[in-house]
């Protein structure tokens, strides 16, 4: 046999193999019907090229690294689970009309693991006009420990009342525990994070990395944001410390934000949560009464975290929303900054209100990243032609991110309505089962939709032929957005 003839023998048995490999994986680990028949079609018909791609970019890579990360990590356990209730107990607790929001807390229990808690008692607080002095004031009066997660700690006026009011806490002999995203860390020149080492506070960087190419838009950030003062008082929500949240003092690029104080058995999940973060950026582990008090009922609430991320938490919460569009009868109101909802949820916020659920969406009119904006216009569209409402809120930029189903269940937290939100980044949620809770947020939602504009279908109908292939063209990079 000649040898040019063995060479291309053997080269054609390699590419069948390679071909026949990648279709086993592709119909092994692909979800998604169209991506699976998109990728076996392009390894048929272009193998080389196919292939190529495939294994480049077809694969969650992020997943199976952060997977990889966190393999060795053990949860933390709660000593108790005080005020832990089931899906039915909260039905009975709550009436009948409960009975769909029921099937949620039975849908949220089986993806989460996580306890459903009764007894707590949450706070809205808006802005960081609220947000900022109540946590200072906590920070202020904590005894034992104090436990801070954000993604920005920005270097500026209100950062540097955080770190004073820290450092009085740990010379007051409060342990002090600082988780900071390294990421998030940049946002300020120089970083906070020089003058807290100095005053003596332990501080860490989450999946700290020196290349220059992971920094705005990379991936496996820990967008959470969580306060726990003496494992009693928690606080979580969006609200980052950064200046431009605080309005009254008129800052260059105001934001407005809601925050949450929690008092009650579910700020011991707020805990939990920082603890396991903190114990896979640095290895040490919070336990004891210090960081896990036994925490009594305070109030009415029934809440439950729920941790997502792209480790073993992956999919989590986006299943939750489907679930709670699913189980709505009323109403949906919505409010994400970012809001980039993949085909399912979009099909479900459709679905909703073409059975008669009023669907509506907040978005700012102008948002401070311009593709997102773009991206987003791409899906406003078909939900408009659905049956859903879109309010554009004016100035300042809206960083709320809220949803509220029938005027009872309310989610909160660090999560937007996006591919790297509910695919690349730790997100910190509390579900919460209170009518109280859902009248004020809704409250603030009022507010925003006085001020608002409605967008109409002949609006995004009527856009230039340049515009619409823009919108689309970034709704399908959303996933890198």
């Amino acid at each position: 046999m000649q040898p040019e003839l063995a060479i291309s023998i053997v080269s054609l048995g390699l590419t069948v193999a390679a071909m026949i490999g990648s279709a086993v994986h592709v119909i092994l680990t692909k979800r998604d019907i169209r991506s699976a028949i998109g990728w076996i079609g392009l390894i048929g018909f272009a193998p080389l090229l196919g292939i190529v791609l495939y294994w480049s970019f077809g694969i969650n890579r992020i997943q199976r690294k952060a997977k990889t990360l966190f393999a060795d990590l053990e949860p933390v356990e709660l000593p108790e689970e005080h005020g832990s209730i089931g899906p039915e107990a909260l039905v009975r607790l709550a009436g009948p009309a409960w009975q769909e929001l029921g099937q949620l807390a039975r849908l949220t229990e089986q993806v989460t693991v996580n306890p459903l808690m009764s007894g707590n008692r949450i706070h809205p607080l808006q802005n960081g006009d609220q947000a900022y002095p109540a946590m200072l004031m906590a920070i202020e009066q904590a005894e034992e420990s104090i436990s801070l997660m954000t993604y920005i700690f920005d270097n500026d006026a209100w950062g540097q009342r955080f770190r004073q009011k820290l450092a009085e806490a740990r010379q007051r002999g409060v342990q002090v525990r600082l988780l900071i995203d390294d990421i998030g860390a940049r946002y300020g020149f120089p970083s906070i994070i020089q003058g807290l080492r100095r005053d003596g506070l332990t501080v860490a960087r989450f999946m700290q990395s020196m290349k220059p190419w992971r920094f705005r838009y990379s991936n496996l950030r820990n967008h959470r944001k969580i306060m726990v003062v003496d494992g009693r008082i928690g606080f979580t929500g969006g609200m980052n410390i950064r200046g431009g949240c605080v309005l009254q003092d008129n800052p260059a690029h105001p934001i407005r934000d809601l925050h949450f104080r929690f008092h009650g058995p579910v700020v011991a999940e707020l805990q939990r949560a920082f603890a396991e973060d903190w114990k896979f950026t640095t290895g040490e582990e919070l336990t004891g009464q210090a960081w896990f008090p036994a925490l009594s009922g305070r109030g009415s609430a029934v809440a439950r975290a729920i941790s997502d991320g792209p480790d073993d938490d992956y999919d989590k919460l986006r299943t939750v929303l489907l679930g709670a569009l699913s189980c709505a009868k009323r109403s949906v109101r919505i409010a994400s900054p970012y809001f980039l909802p993949d085909q399912e949820l979009s099909f479900g916020l459709r679905v909703a209100a073409l059975k008669g659920v009023q669907v509506e969406i907040f978005q700012p009119e102008h948002n401070n990243l311009r593709m997102v904006q773009w991206a987003s216009k791409g899906c406003y569209e078909e939900l408009l032609d659905g049956g859903c409402t879109i309010w554009l809120t004016p100035p300042p930029f809206d960083h709320s991110k809220l949803l509220i189903v029938d005027d009872m269940w309310v989610l909160v937290g660090s999560a937007n309505w996006d591919p790297r939100s509910l695919q690349l980044n730790f997100e910190f949620n509390v579900e919460v089962y209170d009518t109280g809770l859902a009248a004020s947020v809704n409250g603030f939602l009022n507010q925003r939709r006085a001020a608002a504009r409605k967008l109409g279908l002949e609006e995004m109908r009527a856009r230039a032929m340049p515009q619409k292939l823009r919108d689309n063209l970034f709704r399908l990079a959303s996933p890198y957005l």
